[in-house]
């Protein structure tokens, strides 16, 4: 490795765009006392809804958990089906089996890395309940294909959208199209509230099921420790809420920065044999920046060697049917979904934030391109 550039400061995978104002406002909740189901709750829901575009908002405890209470109210029975993406953190179908239910996957468009709508309709049987779409990598599915599929079979479509906060497809925002949608705010999404998640929708009825079920099942006009129905600790506290404020108070800064970023990356690797650069689709709100390279290298090599380079990398995303748990559910095996797997084998993500530089960029672009000679 003696040809390499001299080993620079780590730069991290992702970090966190924090400021003096977020610091300030947590800090403001947390001498207030007003720690969890306090003022700031509200405010938080309120603006994300204004945001996405839909009448109602419910703050909880991860993306995880806004899918697990959308796939819950959708009442499967044991072994219904729901059409997913098998190229996705693996959360989008685990929320499925914890409804009773069973993700059927089909396969992704090698371009979007979405979930092809073109396969999505041959997978439908009596058994099927809902399509799950996953705006993966912060690109919109084909939203206008799918609900045409959905419409004509009578199905609800939940959205994911963890990853796409501020995606629009054709100029209307991803998460206003289905039935309900969720984000997510860990803290290398397009906005952070350091765990957390959001459940948007424009029924009334599932926005009062979801805020009852996020808090014990404890409805709004129950009394204390009074419960209806079986329900999750799914709240999201204060800080965390208010840390939202703020966060999406700058949201358009927010996502104009990482555009910034990708662009230069974009510039900067474009002549770079062996690698495909990631999806830039119009309407694309950038949450990592992945690229993909050709199936001559070893990819799993290429990213031991970055990282000793001081360079965070990490194979993004592993295909979810090949996961050890998934095959010893339902025996899925290499080949069943060749596309998906084709482009987990080969996808890698480079360091992505709010203050990566450009010296940085540069480091990188370098010492990869080294490598893949």
């Amino acid at each position: 490795m003696e040809f390499f550039q001299q080993k620079i400061n780590v730069i991290p995978i992702a970090k966190p765009y924090i400021t003096k104002e977020d610091i300030d406002g947590v800090s403001k909740v947390l001498k207030s006392g007003n720690l969890s189901l306090g003022p700031k709750l509200n405010e938080f829901e309120e603006k994300f809804s204004k945001y996405v575009g839909t009448k109602y908002a419910v703050a909880v405890s991860s993306g995880t958990s806004a899918l697990h209470l959308c796939i819950r109210s959708l009442k499967l029975k044991p072994k219904e089906e729901i059409i997913t993406t098998p190229f996705s953190f693996i959360a989008s179908a685990n929320c499925i089996l914890y409804g009773k239910g069973r993700p059927i996957f089909v396969d992704i468009d090698p371009e979007t890395k979405n979930i092809d709508p073109r396969l999505i309709e041959e997978a439908i049987t009596e058994k099927t309940k809902a399509i799950l779409p996953v705006h993966i990598f912060g690109v919109s599915c084909d939203m206008d294909k799918i609900m045409k599929i959905a419409k004509k079979h009578n199905l609800p479509v939940i959205e994911d959208a963890c990853e796409a906060l501020g995606t629009t497809y054709r100029k209307q925002k991803v998460g206003t199209f289905g039935l309900a949608s969720v984000f997510a705010f860990y803290p290398n999404k397009q906005m952070t509230t350091g765990e957390g998640g959001m459940i948007c929708t424009n029924s009334e009825k599932l926005y009062e099921e979801f805020k009852s079920l996020r808090n014990q099942g404890r409805s709004s006009n129950m009394q204390w420790l009074d419960h209806n129905q079986i329900g999750y600790n799914y709240r999201l506290n204060d800080m965390s809420c208010s840390l939202g404020i703020t966060q999406l108070k700058k949201i358009d800064f927010l996502l104009k920065e990482r555009e910034k970023i990708a662009q230069y990356y974009n510039k900067i690797l474009k002549d770079i044999n062996g690698i495909k650069l990631p999806s830039s689709t119009e309407g694309k709100s950038w949450f990592v920046y992945t690229i993909n390279l050709d199936n001559k290298y070893n990819r799993d090599e290429i990213i031991e060697k970055l990282n000793k380079l001081g360079i965070g990398t990490k194979p993004y995303l592993p295909s979810i049917h090949l996961q050890s748990a998934y095959k010893k559910l339902y025996g899925y095996k290499e080949g069943n979904f060749p596309i998906s797997e084709r482009v987990s084998d080969s996808s890698l993500a480079l360091p992505f934030f709010i203050g990566l530089k450009k010296k940085d960029m540069d480091y990188i672009k370098e010492n990869l391109k080294k490598i893949l000679k």
